[in-house]
């Protein structure tokens, strides 16, 4: 290939980080291939000031590049697969889901000891409804602060002592090459992960170029997306709902793990499932069924989910 590939990006350092981290590999794939990332802004950067489900919800971080990708003026784009929406625009299709980096949740503290070592009121900064729910599942004695803005914003606000900790992506920290002191992950059986944190979509038209693209899929992060993104469908959850679903193959069978909770963490309806690698959609469906049935459509009937 000798053509110009364009790629949609936000502008944020980890999602040129991210956009890059593709643009190498698809280099790699096909000698001679020129890429040019094209920075799209999205509502979800422009409300930085409001939590998500206050102006619209995740989808926010990818509509305007979906725009611009039904339009022709990018020939794909890269996403973290925890923002895309269940449901994609009309003719776009994910080409590609690369190889998937750590999935889990981080929790970084200014002293040693992480989240057990927090002292009873210490104030933890996340805008994610998830996250704020697990936390105060664990810890009901911690003040949780609203904190959106990109990693280095958040990192900053620990440095300052605005907060006494924060809880990162892993994968966002690792894209970035951070390693900031006393960071722990947390443990991926309690803190279930987001829906494709730790991947990334790779997102076209349903056109030759999304052929180009699938020589950069990973199988199992495909497999793996695939049984959480069916959950999320399964269960209609929005940004609205504190939910999560993360799905792994151990040892040949594809294992996922999901849950949805109230908002104030004091009740968490987890599950599990386990089958063939290639049974995830099947397993995403059978579980969402599932924890609604043990309650959790009456958790969304409460929030407006």
């Amino acid at each position: 290939m000798t053509e110009l590939l364009r790629i949609g990006s936000r502008g944020s350092r980890l999602a040129r980080a991210q956009t890059e981290w593709v643009s190498e590999r698809l280099r790699a794939v096909h000698p001679g291939l020129t890429t040019e990332v094209v920075v799209i802004q999205t509502s979800g950067d422009r409300f930085v000031d409001r939590p998500l489900s206050a102006v619209g919800g995740k989808g926010l971080f990818v509509q305007e590049i979906e725009e611009a990708l039904t339009a022709g003026a990018v020939d794909c784009a890269v996403h973290s697969l925890k923002d895309v929406p269940a449901e994609l625009a009309p003719g776009l299709v994910v080409a590609a889901v690369p190889e998937r980096a750590d999935p889990r949740d981080v929790v970084i503290t200014r002293r040693a000891g992480g989240l057990a070592a927090l002292a009873s009121g210490a104030r933890i900064g996340t805008s994610s409804l998830r996250r704020s729910a697990l936390l105060r599942a664990a810890r009901i004695d911690l003040e949780l602060v609203a904190l959106r803005g990109n990693v280095d914003t958040r990192l900053r606000k620990l440095q300052s002592e605005e907060v006494d900790a924060v809880i990162l992506a892993a994968a966002g920290l690792a894209r970035l090459g951070l390693t900031p002191a006393h960071a722990e992950p947390l443990d991926m059986r309690t803190f279930v992960p987001a829906i494709g944190q730790g991947a990334l979509a790779v997102e076209s038209r349903c056109d030759p170029i999304a052929d180009v693209l699938r020589l950069i899929e990973d199988r199992a992060a495909r497999q793996a997306v695939e049984a959480e993104r069916a959950f999320l469908y399964g269960v209609g959850g929005d940004c609205f709902t504190p939910l999560a679903a993360h799905a792994e193959i151990v040892d040949g069978e594809l294992l996922l793990r999901a849950l949805i909770a109230t908002p104030d963490g004091r009740t968490v309806i987890r599950g599990e499932m386990k089958g063939g690698p290639a049974d995830g959609p099947r397993l995403g469906a059978e579980l969402a069924g599932e924890l609604l049935g043990r309650g959790g459509a009456e958790i969304l009937a409460a929030i407006g989910g």
